[in-house]
């Protein structure tokens, strides 16, 4: 338990005795003495199976601790005199105090979780929200920060360092590249969202952690609707990956025309691509026809422009447009067909996240 690890390496810093931590079999978890860790004590072990509270040896004196969660451990103290017994009494109530709220702290975090997750009554939340000192009607919003695997440890840290002055923030992890924060908006302005967001990138990025991805949640106003968040800032994550895979930032507000996209059935999708592109047209478009026509829906489908930021003449960006509309039978310089090759485009890429295996089998829903 990582609260006793740092009570031990904090009584290193003022005991002149040998002070540590053992399990119900023995086995030193922690000492001031470091050559102790790993060693096993018999004297722990009768004072286990006896059940008495106390012990003392011929070296050292002993006490039993039981966490909250109904785990066995074992404080020692070395030597058998009057200060020693006083240092084991005092070591023993604190580490206790330790324990408990330890234990709290994550009763807290699992509660949240499962607010989240929506695994607990609507109407338990303010009550349990209460038991756990978690204000209930406050605006929060919920970010999802997501790390690689090896980094996750790591982002915790920082970002525990990052919000420590914020007791009202909620921060847990869900899963090993997932970090989810509640942060309250109270004292801030809507609008701070964005710059929070970046801020956890910049901090992040500082300490070489890369990529970071972030999915931000609309604002709730009350701890039961942060599984609404949640779920948005999930989505944000999943649609992003889709349409979006160089963006840092997703937010649930501002995915347009994928968050349709993805709410599409599968076959439906292919059906519409097929009508768009008959006869697999769009597959007839090369990688540098393509790299034109994103760069010109970029720039607004402004020729000029588009022209300029791919060092072409403009003739050969004619000759571009002209050679899409020749494959598929859209003018992309009209704006209606834009649209649609814009839309069609994005139905593709879903598909090839989403249902390849769709995709691929497409030619059932082809018109002959």
């Amino acid at each position: 338990m990582e609260e006793l690890k740092q009570s031990i390496e904090k009584a290193s810093e003022f005991m002149d005795r040998v002070t540590g931590v053992a399990d119900s079999t023995g086995v030193v978890l922690y000492a001031t003495d470091e050559s102790l860790v790993g060693t096993i004590m018999d004297d722990v072990v009768s004072l286990i199976e006896t059940g008495d509270g106390v012990l003392v040896s011929s070296s050292k004196v002993y006490r039993r601790l039981i966490d909250p969660s109904h785990l066995d451990f074992v404080c020692f103290v070395e030597g058998t005199d009057h200060v020693a017994q006083t240092y084991l009494e005092l070591m023993s109530r604190w580490l206790m105090s330790e324990m408990r709220d330890g234990t709290t702290e994550e009763d807290k975090k699992y509660f949240v979780k499962n607010v989240l997750l929506e695994n607990e009554l609507p109407g338990d939340i303010p009550l349990k929200a209460r038991e756990h000192n978690i204000p209930y009607a406050v605006t929060r919003v919920v970010y999802i920060i997501r790390v690689p695997p090896q980094y996750s440890i790591s982002a915790q840290n920082i970002l525990e360092d990052l919000f420590s002055f914020r007791k009202m923030d909620l921060m847990l992890t869900m899963d090993e590249d997932s970090i989810v924060l509640l942060k309250e908006l109270s004292e801030l302005s809507k609008s701070a969202v964005s710059d929070i967001a970046k801020n956890i990138v910049k901090h992040l990025t500082q300490e070489g952690i890369e990529p970071v991805n972030i999915g931000i949640g609309m604002t709730v106003d009350t701890l039961k609707d942060c599984a609404r968040s949640y779920r948005e800032a999930s989505l944000a994550l999943t649609i992003g990956d889709i349409f979006e895979p160089d963006q840092q930032l997703m937010f649930y507000n501002q995915l347009g025309l994928g968050r349709l996209i993805y709410q599409l059935p599968p076959t439906l999708c292919r059906m519409f691509l097929d009508e768009v592109f008959p006869n697999a047209s769009y597959d007839e478009l090369d990688e540098e026809t393509l790299l034109t026509i994103d760069k010109f829906f970029d720039n607004n489908l402004n020729g000029s422009e588009t022209s300029r930021q791919l060092f072409v003449h403009r003739n050969t960006l004619v000759y571009r447009l002209d050679k899409v509309q020749k494959i598929t039978d859209l003018d992309l310089r009209k704006f209606d067909d834009a649209v649609l090759f814009k839309l069609a485009s994005m139905v593709r890429k879903y598909l090839e996240k989403q249902a390849p295996s769709i995709l691929i089998g497409g030619s059932r829903w082809q018109k002959n």
